[in-house]
């Protein structure tokens, strides 16, 4: 075969909606614990110079926010990891479906992604025993502990569930600063609003990130304008949007993570052909 057909043979394997959904989640796990990364230190910045001037009424929340960050890197290993063995056993479920039917011959490609789960030949020809080529037999090898999509259903409806609180809770403080933002509007257009500018407060024991012995603990008036005024507001509101948005990208990819590997398993489930489940 040439280098091009045998490349079109195994693109025709390709499991293109795993593709889309490791891409996906690779960039949104990076946009997520990056920009959120990153918002939590502005948060920290700005609860210490305009909202507390006592280190013991934000310890806690700074031992929160290190928590938190520390929660950060550990996810973005682990779903690095885990996503490319996703896109593995998309690989490997997506060839043995091809194979079942008719749509994938068994080149060496062929052979090489889809002889473990499918039960494929073992090799033997008229001369008898053959020597497996080193990459079928890689692909074997991890075809023993690749070949059960079913168990990665279940792992990645659990890790769906997981990410769907952390997607409510990246949701919480994008809430926290839009109130706080639309406060500030209120406040440069007093004629809109028919409150006293005086009164107009973004008060942060109100949400809990201080106590409420916490002082002064709010902001009003034109010195609340003035911290909405501020790159640092600014650039910290729009990490947290960014962080939601990647939170809601991988949401999306574990999604598809599951549609694409339970079509899979109820396909060689159900059309047999000496699968191994």
């Amino acid at each position: 075969l040439g280098l091009l057909e045998c490349c079109a043979r195994c693109l025709i394997g390709a499991p293109f909606a795993s593709l889309v959904a490791t891409g996906l989640c690779f960039f949104g796990v990076a946009l997520f614990c990056g920009c959120g990364h990153e918002a939590l230190t502005g948060t920290e910045q700005l609860i210490e110079t305009y909202f507390s001037k006592n280190y013991q009424d934000y310890e806690y929340l700074i031992d929160v926010i290190h928590v938190f960050q520390y929660f950060i890197y550990g996810t973005s290993s682990f779903f690095f990891l885990y996503g490319a063995l996703l896109l593995a056993e998309g690989f490997y479920t997506t060839g043995a479906v091809r194979q079942i039917f008719g749509d994938y011959r068994t080149t060496i490609c062929g052979k090489g992604l889809s002889a473990t789960v499918t039960g494929g030949p073992k090799g033997r020809g008229a001369r008898g025993p053959q020597r497996a080529h080193s990459l079928q037999r890689v692909c074997q090898c991890l075809g023993k502990w690749l070949g059960h999509p079913d168990k990665f259903v279940g792992i990645t409806y659990v890790l769906s569930i997981i990410w769907l609180l952390v997607f409510a809770c990246s949701a919480v403080p994008v809430y926290i600063y839009f109130n706080t933002w639309t406060t500030c509007q209120s406040i440069a257009n007093p004629s809109k609003t028919s409150a006293s500018i005086g009164t107009l407060c973004a008060d942060a024991r109100m949400y809990g990130v201080l106590p409420w012995n916490a002082f002064p603990g709010k902001v009003c008036g034109s010195n609340l304008l003035s911290i909405c005024k501020t790159s640092e507001f600014q650039m910290t509101f729009h990490l947290f949007i960014a962080a939601f948005v990647g939170a809601a990208a991988t949401l999306v990819s574990l999604l598809t993570f599951m549609i694409a590997a339970t079509y899979n398993f109820a396909v060689l489930k159900l059309m047999g052909r000496g699968t191994k489940f």
